[in-house]
């Protein structure tokens, strides 16, 4: 076994890495950037050097100061994790070429399947089945856009390599070709340096279903089950599961067997998910095979009881697979939610800025938290938005579903939007409560997961009341328990107190009135009247109204009121006449960046008339193309950034002459 490896990654997975290797007695060498340099994972592992600047290209991918990294503190190995450099089949030649130990497959099958329209190749000849579509080498727009139209429309364009979502768009229509082609090759080019594209036919409301499977360099291939990935968006997934439920023990067997002869077919090492688009009359059809450890990677190991990193160290040392086909053995069923800095509301616009509360339910053996972040860090622009994944167990699906939402429930964020309260709603959906699932889902129940507001209930309001209320209680010393200045009674000469609270969300008032009584208050609410008393111990409150009795957390962020109550999350802010008053300055009007980005392509020009939803430009952003598009119509008076130019959150993009 290595006595040290260095992990060529960052945020959650570096963490995860380094707990398995610790509990196998192996150090462990972080790398990180500017942007990384307070991460949990620069303080957990042995050793930590700085690599470069944030941006990825100027530090993560520089696979040159990585393996010197590794040479200068005697690194026998380099664990890639998810992302970066795990695919990336010359680094993991160089390591070889290094006498450093690449964990992870040979490149020959890096290269064999990350390139996704040879991989397709090589599955026909190993008879993995496989969906209509072109994989050639010809990528002229005119010719791929004949052979999307043999193929038969809805045809999904896919980068040739990486994966992740990116490079990937569904074509409806003839009409949409060219455009969504150009996309393609953009992203593509960027993410990955290779503008190649495929075109397939898109399989109408498929699952997705993914085998994981280990092979050493023994001989030996098995298979870890499958998950269920078909709850998606923007093509990436949100919540996994395993086993995937549903499935047939024949339309099972044949996934596992077929993912087995995809791994073999390419001389296949370590750790690998093989992924497939499972068609509603049960037919499924070989997508692509991911050549690393999969973000999902946790629920097989709920339902394993095996630590997958330990057999990727084990496997990579030479060890044979540390068990045989018959000796692995499904237990229960897992959950995994992606917890994302993101706007579910806004198209999921990634989200960044500081965690001001990073609050997860308690870890047990139903209950794991793999987190990238704590509390009091931040969510950079440079680096994919996860803040944590979020797994849980139980003996079946409906129970460990139930430990899922309630798990959802107790988890608490403050100081950037997530997409926890749409995980949630996501959750209890019927059809996934159902397990009636496909990668159409989340489409389809639009109208519960995107409610398009959500109203402050009288509760929530007595809550953040009852925070203002007994938040001004004096100091008063232990040994006078009894002095009328610690009362909080209201007492005054004339009469009871009265106090008048105004809550505000999105310039809808919410005021409260509230008269101290000798046991709580009386509060008055869009003329309901509610008689009340409570505690608050730091964030918990404890609350009972007109009887009822009711727990929950409250999180005072400046003039933010954050109450997490049922499982659900309302925000208000304080009305306070001082800050109104203030002069905030004038808006230009213009439309401004969402986030930080660069500039990648304008659509229009000064001068040009312009239509509700007509493309203006496309920022480049955390890995992600967004376009901006026009909220009324009107005429562009100017522009404001240019292709290729960087701009930050909130900058003037595009300045509209708004007609009408």
């Amino acid at each position: 076994m290595f006595k040290k490896i260095l992990i060529a990654n960052r945020g959650e997975i570096a963490r995860r890495i380094i707990r398995s290797a610790r509990l196998m007695g192996v150090k462990t060498v972080a790398v990180y950037s500017d942007a990384d340099r307070d991460a949990p994972f620069v303080g957990e592992a042995d050793e930590a050097v700085h690599v470069g600047p944030p941006a990825p290209a100027e530090s993560y991918l520089l696979t040159d100061r990585i393996l010197e990294v590794a040479k200068q503190t005697n690194a026998e190995a380099v664990h890639p994790g998810y992302g970066f450099l795990s695919e990336n089949a010359k680094f993991a030649d160089n390591c070889t070429k290094s006498d450093i130990v690449f964990i992870g497959p040979p490149a020959s099958s890096i290269i064999d399947m990350g390139d996704k329209s040879a991989s397709k190749r090589l599955m026909r000849n190993a008879g993995v089945p496989l969906s209509p579509g072109y994989e050639g080498e010809d990528q002229d727009g005119t010719f791929l856009s004949e052979q999307a139209d043999k193929i038969g429309y809805p045809v999904m364009i896919k980068a040739s390599s990486g994966g992740g979502g990116k490079g990937m768009r569904i074509v409806h229509a003839p009409s949409e070709f060219n455009a969504a082609l150009a996309s393609c090759q953009r992203e593509a080019k960027a993410a990955f340096g290779d503008d190649r594209v495929l075109i397939e036919k898109f399989i109408e409301n498929p699952r997705h279903v993914e085998i994981q499977v280990f092979a050493d360099n023994h001989g030996n291939t098995i298979h870890l089950f499958e998950r269920d990935c078909s709850s998606q968006r923007r093509h990436q997934k949100v919540i996994e599961e395993a086993p995937a439920p549903g499935l047939s023990d024949k339309t099972r067997a044949a996934m596992h067997k077929a993912a087995i002869a995809a791994a073999e077919a390419v001389g296949y090492r370590g750790a690998g998910t093989v992924e497939f688009l499972l068609a509603p009359n049960g037919e499924f059809y070989f997508m692509e095979m991911n050549t690393r450890l999969q973000v999902e990677h946790p629920v097989t190991e709920m339902i394993t009881g095996l630590d997958l990193v330990e057999w990727q160290l084990r496997i990579a040392s030479g060890e044979p697979l540390p068990a045989q086909q018959n000796e692995i053995t499904l237990t229960g069923h897992a959950f995994e939610a992606r917890i994302y800095a993101e706007d579910p509301d806004n198209d999921f616009l990634p989200a960044t800025g500081d965690l001001i509360r990073l609050s997860f339910p308690k870890a047990s053996e139903n209950i794991r938290v793999d987190a990238g972040v704590e509390e009091g860090g931040t969510v950079s622009p440079h680096y994919d938005p996860m803040i944590a994944k979020l797994i849980t167990w139980d003996e079946n699906r409906e129970k460990a579903l139930e430990r899922l939402c309630s798990a959802l429930d107790d988890t608490h964020i403050v100081g950037l939007t997530t997409n926890v309260a749409f995980l949630s709603r996501l959750a209890n959906v019927k059809p996934f409560k159902s397990a009636i699932l496909d990668t159409g889902l989340i489409e389809r129940e639009k109208d519960a997961l995107f409610p398009t507001s959500t109203p402050i209930p009288d509760h929530a309001l007595i809550l953040a009341s009852l925070v203002e209320l007994l938040g001004y209680k004096p100091q008063v010393p232990d040994t006078d328990p009894f002095s009328p200045w610690g009362a909080q009674d209201g007492w005054r000469l004339g009469g009871r107190a009265n106090r008048k609270l105004n809550f505000v969300k999105e310039q809808q008032e919410y005021p409260v009135n509230a008269l101290y009584n000798a046991e709580g208050f009386s509060l008055e609410i869009r003329g309901r009247n509610y008689h009340v008393t409570g505690k608050v111990n730091g964030d918990q409150v404890e609350a009972n109204i007109n009887g009822h009795a009711i727990k929950a957390s409250v999180i005072v962020y400046g003039l933010e009121r954050h109450i997490f109550v049922h499982g659900a999350h309302y925000q208000l802010e304080l009305f306070d006449p001082l800050v109104a008053a203030e002069d905030l300055g004038e808006d230009t009007g213009g439309l401004r960046a969402p986030m930080p980005g660069k500039i990648i392509k304008l659509f229009a020009a000064v001068g040009d008339e312009v239509m509700p939803g007509d493309p203006l430009l496309v920022l480049e952003a955390m890995k992600m193309e967004h376009t901006i598009v026009a909220p009324n119509k009107g005429k562009i008076s100017s522009f404001l950034a240019q292709e290729n130019e960087q701009v930050n959150e909130g900058d003037v993009l595009v300045e509209l002459d708004v007609e009408g």
